[in-house]
């Protein structure tokens, strides 16, 4: 036998019947329906089959929706061997803050840091705090980057017990992935040790509203279990790959690397960061998704470093305003290509103004998504893409370069020269000038055909949309532009297509960026 919910109706009839036959038990009806709410909204209240055991009361059954724990108990003994408390020391100049994922005195600045002052200036030994958790038999230990960076020294303390290993052991440092806050650790013990599992991050039990749980180190205190609800999914703070589940279990300094679980067990993330403006918890702390961790642990594990793909493109969201802009685009979704450099986007063919509307078979919501689906793929593999261009869709199979070692020569300026140039002119509130000697000294531009801007009518679109002097306009409409007469001709065939605003690929210090202009009035007058 086991612990039986009943549903409202029958608690309610019972305490309408109650307050009906007489009224003067108002006040039992009353404390009947109180107690409906109770059984409603506490954690695992519920009404009891008379013949269920105490025992059978306090276990959950994992993945049920239904069922709700009396307790955590048993999962906190179930996982605290797994998890342990990590003591780095690093010899030091000078004073120096946390070197995490954030400055110091940010709120985000998630571990506690004690600093121990050298007589005389001489060197001293810096201390830091914070939590991890063996993933493997043979001794795998997931915890925060900033946890461990610059350490000389790194001890793990175990979880006490019997037939733990002693309190400490020294680690040594496999990998680390500043990009998502992740490093890997190792200690070497002679019998197998007890370890914890991943879980789905993106499977059952991990809804908005449903039960996790908190383990680690807070404030060098010890060990410690707290526990809350998935607040929000898929938060991101400011990293490339972020993939944040965002809870109100409390977690505060020196909780960074330790785990967050699932009701069964299974570590759905890694908690990394609070957001709070003194420094403790205020119930918004944030976990790495397990969907992100798993990949970099598994490449850290085998390679000591990670190995992301690497499509090799500049992309930017698709706003609102640039979707009449482009032709054969139902609405602002996807990534929208901004330059392709050689590479392998160049080699498939890829184009500046294509937008990516699926890869390798899923849509693509934004760039984000996008970034962090190929950084997930395999070096080397090769992806089918659908792409939006000139009004079609278009398939596009693109073999995949390694991001760590190929995009830091990714994208070097063209050797195009200037074209002679023509008159200046006013246009879409905008003064322009095609590409001169003077203007690539006094603009500090690359050597790229295009429009510059030389002033800006500041009651302009453009003015809103934040153009500015010495800013390079290469293509127009999709197509590339060199000379007044190519702009006026894109406008033109924009306006006569009853399209409300021109996409414009605009550079700015070299970075390219795609903006929408109105042509609202232009029409107007035509």
């Amino acid at each position: 036998m086991r612990a039986t919910y009943q549903g409202v109706p029958p608690v309610r009839s019972q305490a309408k019947a109650v307050i009906q036959a007489d009224p003067r038990h108002l006040l039992t009806g009353l404390a009947l329906t109180t107690a409906l709410v109770l059984s409603q909204t506490l954690p695992g209240a519920a009404q009891v089959d008379p013949e269920t055991t105490t025992a059978e009361t306090t276990q959950a059954l994992p993945g049920s929706v239904a069922d709700r724990p009396l307790t955590f108990a048993d999962l906190a003994e179930q996982v605290s061997p797994s998890v342990v408390n990590i003591t780095t020391s690093t010899t030091v100049a000078e004073r120096t803050g946390p070197q995490g994922i954030v400055p110091e005195g940010s709120p985000f600045e998630d571990f506690f840091n004690d600093l121990e002052n050298g007589p005389g200036g001489q060197p001293r030994r810096s201390s830091a705090l914070g939590s991890g958790f063996v993933i493997s038999a043979d001794g795998f230990i997931v915890t925060n980057n900033h946890v461990i960076e610059g350490a000389d020294e790194i001890e793990v303390e175990f979880f006490p017990g019997d037939g733990q290993p002693p309190q400490q052991l020294p680690a040594t440092l496999v990998g680390t992935d500043p990009n998502v806050d992740i490093a890997v650790l190792k200690v070497e013990y002679p019998t197998p040790l007890k370890f914890v599992e991943f879980g789905d991050s993106n499977g059952m039990g991990l809804r908005v509203g449903d039960w996790v749980m908190a383990m680690g180190n807070p404030l060098g205190q010890g060990f410690s279990v707290s526990a809350g609800i998935v607040s929000a999914r898929n938060r991101a703070l400011s990293g490339t790959y972020d993939d944040y589940i965002q809870t109100d279990a409390a977690i505060n300094r020196g909780n960074s690397g330790g785990p967050l679980f699932n009701m069964e067990g299974k570590v759905i993330g890694v908690n990394t960061a609070i957001l709070s403006p003194n420094g403790g918890s205020i119930g918004i702390g944030f976990a790495m998704s397990s969907a992100v961790v798993i990949n970099v642990v598994d490449q850290l594990r085998e390679f000591g470093e990670t190995r992301r793909g690497w499509l090799g493109v500049r992309i930017q969201d698709v706003t609102p305003d640039m979707v009449s802009a482009i032709d054969g685009l139902d609405g602002a979704r996807g990534a929208l290509i901004t330059d392709v450099p050689p590479g392998p986007a160049e080699e498939a063919g890829l184009l500046a103004g294509d937008v990516i509307l699926s890869y390798d078979g899923a849509d693509v919501a934004d760039t984000r998504e996008l970034v962090r689906r190929v950084g997930n793929s395999e070096v080397g593999a090769t992806i089918p893409l659908q792409v939006l261009r000139n009004g079609e869709e278009v398939a596009v199979d693109v073999t995949l370069g390694r991001r760590e070692t190929d995009e830091a020569t990714a994208f070097p300026a063209s050797d195009t020269g200037p074209e002679t140039p023509d008159p200046t002119g006013d246009m879409l509130g905008l003064t322009l000038s095609p590409v001169t000697p003077e203007l690539t000294e006094e603009y500090s531009l690359d050597d790229r055909e295009g429009l510059v801007v030389t002033a800006v009518d500041p009651d302009s679109d453009a003015a809103s949309k934040g153009l500015a002097p010495g800013d390079l306009i290469t293509d127009a409409g999709q197509q590339a532009v060199a000379t007044l007469d190519d702009l006026k001709a894109r406008i033109d065939n924009a306006v006569e297509a009853g399209q409300t605003s021109l996409l414009l690929l605009v550079r700015r210090d070299g970075n390219p960026r795609f903006l929408a202009l109105s042509l609202e009035d232009l029409a107007a007058d035509q």
